[in-house]
């Protein structure tokens, strides 16, 4: 289903379905008028030789510089060439798909003044799979994603390279090929693709969907220990949660009780402690949290992309031109460096709980590190270094970024957000956070087949799925190999679209 964008409406799970699969796009018949119109109102300024920042001026330090008309007339292709000074390998594809998508729902609103045809171009390269080479470094997050977004717009000047239909070619040829014609970049054209927090907002949008989706099955995974290691389930209950407030923790231990639902422990048939270690009762409010940091996350992200995320900005029904930041990054990247803590977080737990699992001590009668034959086998030992490892790298990559400013431009741009490295490493934290509770999940379903009582249909179904990939560790054998699928069932979700066919959905 094609989907309009206009300015307004554009949620996370849109911006996934363009981004991530291919989904078509429209600009809305109202918001083409908005562009020509206030394109006309730009025109007149230019030719009454008005003074605009980035039009008929320089930039950053330069924008004092006043630019004649023979100078005005090539100065966007320059722009964009200096600002094309990225580094590294190529972003992936979804990350510029979704960052072109925002920038057309920037440009609907009718206030960024490019040409019509710039929009349109943009269109076109999403609907018809030309996707340009954007180097994943070289953006400090203010003014805007610049490096990334200016390697979008070389390819409006018919110049850089593209992927088209999965073939990496010059952004020329990939245009010729698609049948997308060459619109070439005039005044305002160029400041109007680059000059927004576009690539850090996308990729925030598309790691939240994922994160979500991953807090879902960590909900899943803890209930499956908490199954295996008789859990008390009184703190699990919606009114203890209810009477505290936080939304979050009433959804997870909404979600963890579905889980259980049916279970002997839930009925109350096995012998738990009065309370038991944090590592599990304070699961939904830890869970919980992260919940709530993804909300508020979300809707910075959501306003972001339904905002007006340009400089300079013009009024047409004012004749009025308005120059500040907003192209300035860090209303994205404060939340998304958040997420990074709340990943972090909830993968310390998770690990806590496979280590309950694992010590004979804690395990209310489990085998030593789950394994038949402690002492000739050594059963899931390793498998806890591997999940330490991956989280000493998510403590290492929580430190915060949108505090770590370098100014720059002759100190013009004195306080930057540093959003896409915020991205970058939120990128490493959530693969890492598949590995650890991956193991979490394997290191439960091997408990569970030491246990004999009746588990909830949930917590069944999960292990169910497991099992499809990963065999009863019976005797040692090498475990790089059940590490990797878990690491590849938990990406691709399949544990969590189960359980959810099951149990109904876990929000």
């Amino acid at each position: 289903m094609t989907i309009v964008l206009d300015g307004s409406g554009l949620t996370i799970e849109k911006l996934v379905r363009i981004a991530r699969f291919n989904e078509k796009v429209e600009l809305s018949d109202a918001s083409l008028e908005k562009i020509k119109t206030c394109r006309a109102m730009l025109e007149k300024k230019i030719a009454a030789k008005e003074t605009m920042y980035g039009i008929n001026t320089g930039i950053g330090e330069f924008s004092e510089v006043v630019l004649d008309d023979d100078q005005l007339k090539d100065f966007q292709k320059y722009l964009i060439y200096n600002h094309s000074a990225g580094i590294g390998e190529p972003m992936p594809i979804e990350y510029v798909r979704g960052a072109i998508a925002g920038r057309i729902n920037v440009h609907a609103h009718g206030n960024s003044a490019c040409r019509p045809e710039i929009t349109q171009t943009l269109l076109e390269m999403l609907n018809k799979n030309v996707t340009p080479v954007v180097c994943q470094k070289g953006s400090v997050g203010a003014c805007g994603d610049l490096a990334p977004m200016a390697q979008i717009a070389l390819l409006l000047l018919g110049e850089g390279e593209a992927f088209y239909n999965g073939e990496r070619m010059s952004g020329k040829d990939a245009l010729e090929k698609a049948g997308i014609a060459i619109p070439g970049l005039y005044a305002r054209d160029g400041l109007a693709i680059i000059n927004g927090s576009n690539f850090i907002t996308a990729i925030g949008a598309l790691q939240l969907y994922d994160i979500n989706r991953w807090l879902k099955q960590a909900e899943i995974a803890a209930s499956m220990s908490l199954e295996a290691l008789h859990a008390n389930m009184k703190p699990y209950d919606e009114r203890l949660h209810k009477m505290r407030g936080f939304p979050g923790a009433v959804r997870s231990a909404n979600a963890i009780m579905k889980c259980v639902n049916g279970s002997d422990l839930q009925r109350g048939k096995i012998k738990h402690k009065v309370q038991d270690a944090y590592s599990m009762r304070s699961t939904p409010q830890v869970i919980g949290a992260a919940h709530d940091a993804v909300a508020y996350a979300r809707k910075q992200i959501e306003i972001e992309l339904n905002g007006i995320g340009d400089n300079p900005i013009f009024i047409p029904e004012e004749d009025l031109t308005l120059t500040g930041a907003n192209f300035q990054g860090t209303p994205i990247a404060l939340p998304m460096d958040m997420i990074s803590a709340a990943v972090t977080m909830v993968s310390v737990m998770s690990e806590r709980r496979m280590n309950r699992l694992n010590n004979p001590a804690l395990s209310v009668g489990l085998p030593a590190f789950l394994t038949k034959g402690a002492g000739m086998f050594s059963g899931l030992m390793l498998s806890q270094y591997t999940a330490d490892t991956l989280i000493v790298e998510q403590r290492m990559l929580s430190a915060p970024a949108s505090i770590q400013s370098i100014p720059a431009a002759a100190d013009q741009e004195d306080f930057v957000s540093m959003g896409m490295n915020t991205a970058i490493k939120n990128a490493q934290i959530i693969d890492n956070s598949y590995g650890i509770l991956g193991i979490e999940f394997m290191a439960a379903a091997q408990a569970l087949d030491f246990r004999d009582h009746q588990t909830g249909r949930g917590v069944a179904k999960a292990k169910e799925v497991i099992r499809r990939y990963v065999e009863f560790l019976d005797i040692d054998r090498p475990l790089y190999n059940d590490h990797n699928k878990m690491k590849e069932l938990i990406k691709s979700c399949e544990i969590l679209e189960e359980v959810e066919k099951e149990v109904g959905s876990l929000e």
